[in-house]
C-alpha cells in the first residue's frame, strides 16, 4: 500500500468489533461514534428507534452552511447463522491483504474510512455531513427516521453519497424491494381425504407457482439495455415453512417473498395481481371445505427503486472528484430510493464488492480502502 492506512484499519476492527446484527441494538456503536465525534469536537444529532434499542446518527464537520455533501452508510449486519466462518467473524482477519469480518464490505469500512479522515477536515468551506443508519438490511427500516434527522439538522446539501460496496464505481440505479409475507391457514385431514382438507403447502405452491409463472412473463420481454442483470422484475421465495406429517394435509403454511422490481415499476402492481388470485380464485376453493381457511398477506419492508440522471449535481460532483466517466447499476437495494424520493440528489459509490456482502468471510480489499480513503480525500479537497 502506498499510503499509511492505520487509523482506517483500526477504526475497520472497531467497527466490526461490534456485532450490530439487524435484530440485536446498534446503541453501543453509536454511542462509540458519538464519544469519537466529541472528542474532536463535534456534536452529533441522535433519534433513537420506537423501540429504544436503535439508533440514527447524524453529524457535520465544518461551516454550517448549504452545498455540503452527505456520507450515508448503515450500521447494521446480517447475521452469521448457518455460515461456515474459519475466524471470529465480529474481529478483523488481516491476511493476503485482505480484512475478513462480518461488515467489512458491507459497509462499516465506508464508515470508518469517513471517520478517520475527520482531522483532515479542518479546511472546510462547504461541510461533510455523516449519516448513519440502523436496519437497512431489513428493508431500510430506519432510514425515513435517518432522513427526518438529516431534514432538521442539515441546511440544503448537494447530495447524498451512498457508500454501499460498489467497487468504488458510480452508481446510478438500483431496484426496488418489496418484502412479504404470506399464510395460508388450511384444514387439517388424513392426506388419503384430501377432500375434506384444505391443504394449506398445496395451495402455498399454487401461489408460489404465480410467483414464477409471472417472473416468466417478464423475462419475455427484458430489457437488455437497462444496465440491470437482469433486465427485468423479479419474483422470488426464499423461505417457507409449514405442516406437520407427510400423511397429514397441512394446518399452516407460511412463506416469504421478495419482489425486485425496475425502477419507475410500481410493486404494488404485483401485489395486487397476486391478491386478486389469492382472494378470488384460491379462496373460494379453499373456503368451500372450511369456512375458516384463508390467505394473509402481510407486507414487511418495501425499498423504493433508485435512478438518478447523469445530469445530477452529486452525480457530477463524484465523477469529477473520482477521474470516472462512466456510471453503472445494480440489481441490489439500498437507502438511495428513500432519499431519493425525500427529494435529495444521491449517487452510491464506496469501497468493497457486493460479491462479498452477506458471505460468509466476508472481506475487503485492502487495495479497497486504499481507494476509498483516495477518494474521500478528495471530496474534503474539493470541499476545502
Amino acid at each position: 500500500m502506498s499510503q499509511d492506512l492505520s487509523k482506517q484499519i483500526a477504526l475497520i476492527e472497531k467497527l466490526v468489533s461490534f456485532p450490530t446484527v439487524s435484530r440485536d441494538s446498534n446503541l453501543e456503536l453509536i454511542q462509540h461514534i458519538q464519544k469519537y465525534l466529541e472528542s474532536h469536537h463535534i456534536e452529533a444529532s441522535i433519534l433513537h428507534s420506537e423501540c429504544g434499542h436503535k439508533a440514527n446518527l447524524v453529524a457535520t464537520i465544518g461551516p454550517s452552511v448549504a452545498g455540503g455533501i452527505v456520507l450515508s452508510g448503515h450500521t447494521d449486519v446480517v447475521p452469521i447463522d448457518g455460515q461456515d466462518w474459519e475466524s471470529d467473524p465480529f474481529s478483523v482477519n488481516r491476511k493476503s491483504e485482505r480484512l475478513y469480518g462480518r461488515g467489512t464490505s458491507d459497509m462499516k469500512s465506508f464508515c470508518a474510512i469517513a471517520l478517520s479522515l475527520i482531522p483532515e477536515m479542518h479546511s472546510l468551506k462547504r461541510p461533510i455531513h455523516l449519516a448513519f443508519s440502523y436496519d437497512e438490511e431489513v428493508g431500510c427500516l430506519g432510514t425515513p427516521g435517518l432522513i427526518k434527522l438529516i431534514q432538521e439538522n442539515i441546511h440544503d446539501p448537494l447530495g447524498v453519497i451512498v457508500g454501499e460496496p460498489t467497487g468504488m464505481n458510480v452508481v446510478t440505479a438500483h431496484k426496488g424491494i418489496t418484502h412479504f409475507v404470506t399464510k395460508i391457514t388450511g384444514y387439517e385431514a388424513h392426506s388419503s381425504q384430501q377432500h375434506r382438507g384444505v391443504p394449506a403447502i398445496m395451495y402455498a405452491g399454487r401461489l408460489i407457482n404465480w410467483l414464477a409463472e409471472r417472473q416468466n412473463v417478464n423475462a419475455l420481454t427484458e430489457d437488455k439495455d437497462s444496465g440491470f442483470e437482469p433486465g427485468y422484475t423479479t419474483l422470488h421465495c426464499g423461505l417457507i415453512n409449514g405442516g406437520t406429517a407427510a400423511n397429514i394435509c397441512s394446518k399452516e403454511c407460511v412463506f416469504e417473498t421478495d419482489i425486485r422490481t425496475i425502477p419507475g415499476e410500481n410493486p404494488q402492481d404485483y401485489l395486487n395481481e397476486l391478491t386478486d388470485y389469492a382472494k378470488n380464485q384460491l379462496e373460494p376453493l379453499m373456503q368451500a371445505v372450511h369456512p375458516k381457511t384463508g390467505i394473509e398477506i402481510k407486507l414487511m419492508a418495501n425499498v423504493p427503486g433508485f435512478a438518478a440522471s447523469e445530469e445530477e449535481p452529486i452525480v457530477q460532483f463524484v465523477k469529477q472528484v473520482s477521474g470516472q466517466n462512466a456510471s453503472e447499476v445494480v440489481a441490489y437495494g439500498a437507502e438511495s430510493g428513500h432519499f431519493q424520493e425525500a427529494g435529495f440528489s444521491v449517487v452510491m459509490c464506496g469501497p468493497g464488492s457486493i460479491d462479498q456482502a452477506h458471505q460468509p468471510n466476508e472481506y475487503i480489499e485492502m487495495s479497497q480502502v486504499e481507494a476509498g480513503t483516495d477518494f474521500l480525500r478528495k471530496v474534503i479537497a474539493k470541499l476545502s
